[in-house]
């Protein structure tokens, strides 16, 4: 049966494209186009929410400015400004990518995934926010408003838009196109026609996640108090925890001397 008129038509993506002019989030890394600048970014951003990544953000940013900036910095100096971001070995990655653009120049654009901790999403993000390609990066968020309201496929993207159609897709699927409690009938762009909502299907119409373990006294928790206790003394004894030690140790975001764990230089 062939979808109602308008469903997936490019009147759709004009009316999101005003949305987002008229209401867009200003974040800091929306503001350049610099692709060092954007992977520092989506990086912070991988399983974290945007507000708070934003003062980590503007710190690493004014410490490391620039790709050969990072790179000229040690590892441990790196994982002490990351502190309290959480999931330390993505800014081992940034660390270990930034050494590696400067040595041998930023990949092709269809070779970004070769940078380490740059998955299919965050190229694409690069490709996208940096080099403002006509690229959509599909995380959970997209993937949602996809499944729901574009669910014969995207219409396409009108010529010089593409960076501003995936912001305003992030930004659709952060205030209205939830998860749990969409706001459908409280100023959603895409309303009008939305197969989901017309057919009262929107909770059902949500791409399943994996669900993730509970992170009370998980390995994740304990790591990161071990790195906290790290921080704050320089040294800590292995037979505190002796499996997030030597999770630690394994990806290298501390160092084992005799039976404590020191910072990584």
């Amino acid at each position: 049966m062939p979808s109602p008129a308008g469903v997936g038509s490019a009147a759709a993506v004009d009316r999101l494209l005003q949305w987002f002019d008229t209401d867009g989030a200003d974040f800091p890394w929306r503001r350049t186009r610099d692709r060092y600048a954007v992977l520092v970014a989506e990086v912070q951003l991988q399983a974290t929410q945007a507000a708070r990544v934003v003062p980590f953000y503007r710190e690493w940013m004014r410490r490391w400015p620039t790709v050969e900036a990072l790179a000229g910095a040690s590892l441990g100096e790196v994982l002490r400004v990351w502190q309290g971001l959480g999931y330390p070995r993505r800014a081992r990655h940034l660390h270990d990518a930034a050494r590696r653009i400067v040595a041998e120049g930023w990949p092709a654009p269809e070779r970004l995934t070769d940078l380490p901790g740059v998955g299919t999403y965050t190229a694409a993000a690069l490709r996208c926010f940096a080099d403002e390609e006509a690229v959509i990066p599909v995380d959970t968020n997209v993937a949602r408003i996809m499944a729901r309201r574009f669910p014969d496929g995207w219409p396409g993207t009108p010529d010089g838009r593409g960076w501003a159609v995936g912001q305003a897709l992030m930004d659709l699927g952060r205030l209205h196109c939830t998860a749990r409690a969409p706001s459908c009938d409280s100023g959603c762009p895409l309303r009008d026609r939305c197969p989901a909502a017309d057919s009262g299907t929107v909770a059902e119409v949500t791409p399943k996640l994996r669900p993730q373990g509970r992170y009370q006294g998980s390995l994740r928790q304990r790591r990161g108090l071990l790195l906290a206790a790290l921080a704050d003394a320089g040294r800590v004894a292995v037979d505190q925890d002796p499996d997030a030690a030597a999770s630690l140790v394994q990806d290298g975001l501390a160092v084992r001397r005799d039976d404590d764990l020191v910072p990584v230089p």
